[in-house]
């Protein structure tokens, strides 16, 4: 993956970095992120910005980690 440089406003830089500690992101990590969510969320206006984050981060869950779904009515999904 290539890498450029862009300028960021120091006020997002500090935020990021604190979400980044608490997310046990990269600075560079929780950026690549947040634009993921961004852009997923203007693609799906109809779905909530926490519901795409949700999303984005289950798909990066290795599948030996995931449960299988179960309904709830007992039928065959």
């Amino acid at each position: 993956m290539s890498t450029v440089s862009v300028r960021i406003d120091a006020t997002l830089v500090n935020t990021a970095r604190t979400a980044a500690q608490a997310e046990f992101r990269t600075l560079q990590g929780q950026i690549e992120f947040w634009a993921k969510v961004g852009r997923a969320a203007l693609d799906n206006p109809d779905l909530p910005a926490s519901f795409i984050a949700e999303c984005l981060i289950a798909m990066k869950e290795p599948r030996e980690d995931t449960m299988p779904f179960v309904s709830r009515s007992g039928q065959q999904a």
